[in-house]
């Protein structure tokens, strides 16, 4: 979902003492307070936030510069001299815009000192006002597909994974098509959930009727509604949690779980209405080198597709789905030679940061770019809807387990990423 506009509201306060020093114009600190706020709507992390408004202050004539950032506002104070200057701006509802990132990122480090504010204000403007890449039913159908490749990685046969992908694409469509309206994100996922996943039980239905056998249901069923799990933000929340960011992680970490239950009463309803059974079965049998190429593809498609949500270049899209391809890989055969999920998940994301960290030296490409789809596609979707759908039928044991894995893969993840960054020489 890639960041919007938003009616901002401002509030500033000026604070000085008698003694005249030159300072720079209170609109110097409304550009600084410009690129905070679509860096934050465009879903970056409040620490990488930070780092590139410090970047951008002394350019403009500030000595210091304080933020206080959270999932829904942004304060600012900064000083040159005597003076002091402080304003905040709300930012409205959060989306995911890799490439609105990586163009403020690089504003930031090629901006010339002293710049006059309005030279960055018309920057800013002009990085505000691009439009996305990729149109709404572009954006759908390469969800479709991601769709069907979750399906088929969590184990489903085709008639399975043909129901994912119309499913999710669906939803996708319904969802940005509802938040385009500005309708709340919450009630947006939920009823985005009940489409993908109501979609998914029609079809397995009329299928069924025609012949076809849906053994692995509940794999699709799951497949069809993972596009919504909130990967991105969990991911950053945790980033800035590491980086002592408290307030704005344990915001972004709440509007994920948030966005999880949304996903998952809308799941619930369909659940229960259909009475659809989710419990595990079996995998698809096919001989492990079959099995092995068919998860490639999956994950190459499911890769590409999540970098093209997040707006990022048909390059780079590419380039994140081999990425996927390698990362997804390496972590599936280690679960099946034997070890834990957690581990695994951490060794895979280790390989994403490693590349994203060669790429970004090499090739300047944003990290950001290379890192959020392949970590996005191995986020522990199943384990978290199956979690909240045991609680809800009082099956603690089997959801505290669900929980466990849940919580533990999303960890090891964000781990692997952070140890990954040890090896840059920045």
């Amino acid at each position: 979902m890639a960041a919007g506009r938003y009616d901002d509201r401002v509030t500033s306060t000026f604070e000085r003492d008698d003694r005249t020093t030159s300072v720079p114009p209170p609109d110097a600190l409304e550009a600084l307070l410009r690129v905070g706020v679509l860096t934050l709507q465009a879903g970056n992390t409040a620490f990488r936030t930070r780092k590139w408004i410090d970047a951008i202050a002394p350019k403009l004539g500030f000595e210091a510069v304080s933020v206080i950032v959270s999932l829904d506002s942004i304060t600012v104070s900064a000083r040159c001299g005597s003076e002091r200057l402080t304003a905040m701006r709300e930012l409205g509802p959060p989306g995911i815009n890799v490439t609105r990132i990586a163009q403020l990122e690089r504003l930031a480090r090629t901006m010339r000192p002293e710049a006059p504010p309005a030279e960055i204000a018309a920057a800013v403007a002009k990085i505000e006002s691009a439009a996305p890449r990729y149109s709404l039913q572009q954006i759908a159908v390469a969800v479709g597909l991601a769709s069907g490749g979750f399906a088929f990685l969590s184990g489903a046969a085709t008639p399975e994974t043909f129901a994912a992908a119309l499913g999710g694409g669906s939803g996708q469509w319904l969802r940005l098509w509802l938040t385009r309206r500005r309708l709340n994100q919450f009630g947006a996922a939920a009823l985005s959930a009940i489409m993908a996943s109501g979609l998914f039980v029609l079809v397995a239905g009329a299928g069924s009727h025609l012949g076809f056998s849906f053994v692995h249901y509940p794999a699709g069923f799951i497949a069809s509604i993972l596009f919504l799990v909130p990967g991105f933000p969990l991911i950053a929340g945790l980033f800035d949690l590491l980086q002592y960011q408290t307030v704005a992680a344990v915001s972004r970490l709440a509007y994920g779980v948030m966005m999880l239950l949304a996903v998952a009463f809308g799941l619930s309803i369909v659940i229960a209405v259909g009475g659809v059974e989710v419990s595990r079965q079996p995998s698809i049998e096919l001989a492990y080198t079959l099995k092995l190429f068919f998860r490639a593809v999956a994950s190459f498609v499911s890769g590409c597709a999540f970098a093209m949500l997040f707006n990022n270049s048909p390059r780079t899209a590419f380039a994140a789905g081999l990425l996927a391809l390698g990362a997804n890989d390496l972590r599936l055969i280690l679960t099946d030679m034997g070890m834990m999920l957690a581990p695994a998940a951490f060794f895979a994301a280790l390989l994403i940061g490693l590349v994203a960290l060669v790429m970004d030296q090499r090739f300047d490409v944003q990290p950001l770019a290379m890192t959020v789809a392949p970590i996005v596609i191995m986020m522990p979707g199943i384990y978290a809807f199956e979690m909240i759908v045991l609680f809800n039928r009082g099956q603690m044991l089997d959801a505290l387990q669900a929980s466990a894995s849940c919580f533990f893969v999303i960890g090891a993840l964000a781990m692997g990423l952070v140890t990954a960054r040890f090896f840059s020489p920045r």
